[in-house]
């Protein structure tokens, strides 16, 4: 098990469309991983949920790995997201991601068909096995229709060399003292459930996945500055006074909260895609109060 490679504030762009076409606008997507990299985040993860990954056709997902990495110019670590139905299509994924110059691949693994332990095991280490950079196990069941037990993914990270960090994004704070437990705290894990933010970096987390920085960058990185300091009641105020706008992202969709927010700050980047649906004039309005007066 290898040390820390990630720490801080992962920040989590959407993916721009045209308003023209509804295709991948990689200028705009260009243009708001820069504005990511310049606000001070750690390290920024395209293609994850957030990024509508999901909905793009293969042409446009290359499009926006490529562009997004490109975008990032080694200024932090880039995490491409790899999540796919299929192994085949996840190793091709990953090593696009690698060859376009990626420092890292999450993978989540998705499900139609249940999986099982084995059958997850197998997916993880066939795309570890194609790609020399490091692999973040993805832990997202509300999205991906499997839930990765901390067990299995410590053992996943021990048994195969460059699987060496997790995304946990359960919303069980338990599960991040069970992965620190269970590896004697050697494992670098991450949260990716927004309200959790303060919890679990109290649990050890190493860093925060998140959509936020789209939106509130100083807040953010307001809070892991207080984290890292020590300073506890900084770090309440700090999460405290995002956490509105955090819980409001995440219960009206990210793409579709985020892209809201964005477009309230003069910064358009498209409608969601279908079947996803823009906010409407009541919620965007109560997005616009919420980020003011987190602000």
């Amino acid at each position: 098990m290898t040390g820390t490679v990630l720490e801080g504030i992962i920040a989590y762009p959407v993916t721009p469309f045209s308003a023209a076409d509804g295709r991948v606008d990689t200028d705009r997507l260009a243009a708001l991983v820069d504005r990511l990299v310049r606000a001070g985040c750690h390290a920024v993860a395209p293609l994850g949920s957030t990024g509508e990954s999901a909905y793009l056709e293969d042409e446009e997902w290359y499009e926006a790995a490529e562009a997004s990495v490109a975008a990032v110019a080694g200024r932090v670590p880039a995490v491409v997201g790899i999540a796919d139905l299929t192994t085949r299509s996840a190793v091709r994924r990953a090593r696009f991601a690698e060859r376009a110059g990626a420092d890292v691949v999450m993978v989540l693994p998705l499900s139609y068909w249940k999986l099982d332990e084995r059958e997850v095991s197998r997916h993880f280490t066939a795309v570890a096995d194609a790609v020399g950079i490091p692999v973040m196990i993805y832990n997202n069941p509300a999205t991906s229709g499997i839930d990765l037990s901390p067990e299995l993914m410590v053992s996943l990270v021990e048994r195969v060399g460059n699987i060496t960090m997790v995304k946990e994004s359960s919303g069980d704070v338990q599960r991040m003292h069970r992965l620190a437990q269970l590896s004697e705290g050697r494992l670098p894990f991450y949260n990716g459930s927004n309200p959790l933010a303060l919890e679990a970096f109290a649990a050890g987390a190493a860093g925060w996945c998140t959509a936020a920085p789209c939106l509130i960058p100083e807040l953010t990185l307001e809070l892991y500055r207080a984290v890292r300091a020590g300073d506890l009641p900084a770090a309440r105020a700090a999460f405290y006074r995002q956490l509105p706008v955090l819980q409001f992202i995440l219960r009206g969709g990210l793409p579709t909260t985020v892209k809201a927010g964005l477009a309230l700050d003069g910064f358009p980047a498209g409608d969601p895609r279908h079947p996803l649906l823009p906010l409407d004039a009541g919620r965007t309005g109560e997005l616009a109060e919420l980020l003011a007066a987190a602000r």
